[in-house]
């Protein structure tokens, strides 16, 4: 059996990968240090799975209880979910990222390298692409400037992992840049519960939906889109699950290092307004929402070209709108309050 540690495995995109890594038959071990997750999610992933989960609660940058886990379990590869993850807290908090998010990916290459774990997949994002690409991003294009330090710390760590990559042969790296993420599981037991006020759209809209907030607010609706809000490229975090299996067995075939980024998403930009339209279509529940100025450093749109998961990996998305909708009504009102 093959044995994967997951770090940041009990987060939203984690707990989903770790039921999908369990269904394939894979062995799970899991580290997190539970400030932005639940315990409670894994409970749920190993009653949905009829397996278990090894969890250990601890830091990534905790080299110590890092190198533990190595010694004790047989790890084979590593997806790397542990992160930080608020754009605009980053902006008012920019050492808590660069810590977290870069001295912690570094502190967790070492201990692999230590340990002879050379197979990674990092879970980064399309906001490597900064604000001077064009959309579709195809990940020929060049890394870019990103406005927020959490995006410039996704980039950094992109770089900091090719650069490991090319002083050691052995060691294999897929940096997968995805969207934006949304839904849940079909049986409505693990989703997103994101902590205080929510920083992404999808889960702000079911919380109107289900009565915890009045109204939603939309970021302007003067952008040079067809509806005059802001377009993205959301993609179900099933399929964004099954994404990372295929990445790494993928790496885990390559006979060589190599480092390899991949766009995760559907190539279909959808507006704000869509999404509002969508879940009270799919859902039958309304979402009352008003205009209200821009963001700053919101980007009209952004998608993905993600021929190269397809072409490469085999990975494609299967989930459609409405299971979106459905998937993500079902979890916010089976769990009105989270886990």
């Amino acid at each position: 059996m093959t044995n994967v540690l997951v770090t940041g495995g009990a987060g939203y995109i984690g707990s989903h990968t770790v039921l999908a890594l369990l269904n394939a038959g894979y062995g799970v071990v899991v580290v997190d240090n539970l400030c932005n997750a639940s315990k409670e999610s894994l409970v749920r992933v190993e009653k949905l799975a009829g397996k278990p989960v090894t969890f250990y609660q601890a830091d990534i940058l905790d080299k110590q209880a890092m190198a533990c886990v190595f010694v004790r379990e047989n790890i084979d590869a590593v997806i790397h979910f542990a992160g930080l993850k608020a754009v605009g807290e980053s902006v008012q908090k920019p050492l808590a990222y660069y810590k977290n998010n870069v001295q912690g990916t570094v502190a967790l290459a070492e201990v692999m390298l230590e340990h002879g774990v050379n197979s990674l997949v990092f879970s980064s994002s399309a906001t490597v692409y900064g604000e001077a690409n064009e959309p579709p991003y195809v990940e020929t294009q060049p890394l870019g400037n990103p406005a927020s330090p959490y995006g410039q710390t996704k980039a950094m760590v992109e770089k900091i992992l090719m650069d490991v990559a090319r002083a050691n042969p052995e060691f294999k790296v897929a940096n997968l840049r995805y969207f934006n993420p949304i839904g849940a599981d079909v049986s409505g037991d693990i989703g997103e519960d994101p902590n205080g006020i929510p920083n992404n759209l999808m889960p702000f809209v079911a919380q109107v939906a289900v009565g915890k907030r009045d109204k939603l607010a939309v970021f302007g609706d003067d952008y040079p889109t067809k509806d005059g809000t802001c377009q993205r490229d959301y993609i179900h975090v099933t399929d964004l699950a099954d994404g990372h299996l295929d990445a790494l067995a993928w790496l885990l075939k390559q006979p060589s290092g190599c480092a390899e980024a991949f766009n995760l998403g559907t190539g279909e930009p959808l507006s704000v307004l869509e999404i509002v339209k969508g879940f009270e279509q799919y859902s039958g529940q309304p979402v009352p929402y008003e205009i209200a100025p821009r963001r700053e450093g919101d980007l009209a749109a952004f998608w993905a070209d993600a021929s190269k998961a397809k072409q490469v990996l085999g990975w494609t998305t299967n989930k459609s709108l409405q299971d979106m909708m459905v998937d993500t009504w079902r979890w916010q009102s089976q769990n009105p309050d989270g886990y």
